[in-house]
């Protein structure tokens, strides 16, 4: 039985999941110089801007800065370069349709290392409107103010 790889994230879009409805994950693999990759592994990556495309047949990133690496060449190339995203065929086919939908988008979510290889998960997103994100911050307000009741609780009843 083969042991599955590690993986350690890198960097995570945290506003994704307050701006977007996520409909549906992708993992894909990105076409990277090696430097890049070198300054990816140092955390100096940052995927908050950052958008998906499909052109053509082909699926890039956007927007995704990775800064230049510290002990490289100063003459590298742009930070904000678009990048290939490595998709299956039957994939790319499916974002092609569902993208040319109103209002859906590619969204990265999360940048990490599986073993050697550096994967972005992308995600299939709606955007929210602005009662939904009052929706979802109410919520988070309430579960967090019952979780302190409770917890308060407990402590309350160990002491009696």
């Amino acid at each position: 039985m083969e042991k599955s790889p590690t993986q350690k994230t890198i960097a995570t879009n945290r506003r994704a999941r307050h701006e977007y409805h996520i409909l549906e994950n992708f993992e894909c693999g990105l076409v990277l110089h090696g430097y890049e990759v070198k300054s990816i592994r140092q955390g100096r990556v940052n995927i908050q801007d950052a958008y998906g495309v499909v052109r053509g047949d082909e699926a890039y990133v956007e927007n995704m800065h990775i800064s230049p690496y510290s002990h490289g060449d100063p003459r590298v190339i742009d930070p904000l370069r678009t990048r290939k995203m490595l998709l299956r065929r039957k994939e790319i086919d499916y974002l092609v349709g569902k993208t040319r939908e109103r209002g859906l988008a590619l969204i990265p979510l999360r940048l990490y290392l599986k073993g050697p290889h550096v994967k972005l998960e992308i995600g299939l997103a709606r955007g929210k409107k602005l009662y939904d994100k009052r929706e979802d911050i109410a919520a988070r307000d309430a579960k967090r103010d019952i979780e302190r009741a409770v917890r308060g609780r407990a402590k309350f009843r160990d002491r009696g």
